[in-house]
C-alpha cells in the first residue's frame, strides 16, 4: 500500500484568517495538507467567526490566535492578501507566529504572508521570498530577500504568489515528513 497522500496524518497546522485573504493561498494549501493526513486548524484573531477571502471564499475560524499556543501545533501557515496587513495588529497573531518560529515550528508564509514573519521580528538574517511589493520590507527588516517560488530557509517556508503554491506546500509536506523521519 502507497502511503503517500498521508505522508503527515497527525501533524496539526494552523491555517491564519483574517478579513481580505488571499483565496487559493488559504484553501488550497489547505486541502493540499488535508489529502496528506494533515489536521488544519483555521486559526483567527476570534472565533468562531465568518471571514471573507478576496475572491468571495468565505471561512469559519475554528480557534482564535490566543486560546492555541505553538506547543499545540506542528506548523502554521500565513496566506497572503490584504489579510496579514490586519493580522500584524493582532498582537495574539504575532505572537503565535514568533512562538512557533521560536520553537522551531514549520511556519510557511505565501505572498504578503511575509508581513506578519516581519512583525514577528522573524526575518534577520534569513532568506526569504515574497510578494515583490513588500521586498524592501523584507530588506529593512534584515532579511535576504530572493525572487524564487519557494525558499526553505531553516523552519521558514516562503513563497511570492498563488502560482506557487504546489512548491510552497511541496516544501511544507517535506518539511513536517522530515520532522516525523526523525
Amino acid at each position: 500500500m502507497n502511503d503517500e497522500p498521508q505522508r503527515i496524518r497527525g501533524k496539526r497546522i494552523a491555517l491564519l484568517v483574517e478579513e481580505q485573504f488571499d483565496d487559493p493561498e488559504l484553501t488550497e494549501v489547505a486541502e493540499i495538507l488535508k489529502s496528506h493526513g494533515a489536521t488544519v486548524v483555521m486559526v483567527g484573531p476570534t472565533a468562531p467567526t465568518v471571514f471573507h477571502g478576496q475572491r468571495g471564499t468565505t471561512i469559519t475560524s475554528d480557534l482564535a490566535a490566543s486560546r492555541i499556543k505553538s506547543e499545540d501545533l506542528d506548523a502554521l501557515i500565513i496566506p497572503g492578501g490584504f489579510a496579514p496587513d490586519k493580522m500584524r495588529m493582532r498582537h495574539a497573531m504575532v505572537d503565535l507566529v514568533r512562538d512557533s518560529v521560536t520553537a522551531g515550528k514549520t511556519v510557511g508564509a505565501i505572498c504578503h504572508g511575509a508581513q506578519l514573519l516581519i512583525s514577528a521580528k522573524s526575518v534577520s538574517g534569513r532568506q526569504i521570498t515574497c510578494w515583490p511589493s513588500i521586498a524592501v520590507d523584507i530588506k529593512n527588516a534584515g532579511g535576504l530577500y530572493m525572487d524564487r517560488p519557494v525558499i526553505v530557509d531553516e523552519n521558514i517556508i516562503t513563497s511570492r504568489k498563488s502560482d506557487d503554491i504546489p512548491a510552497f506546500a511541496d516544501a511544507i509536506v517535506k518539511a513536517l515528513r522530515s520532522q516525523q523521519d526523525s
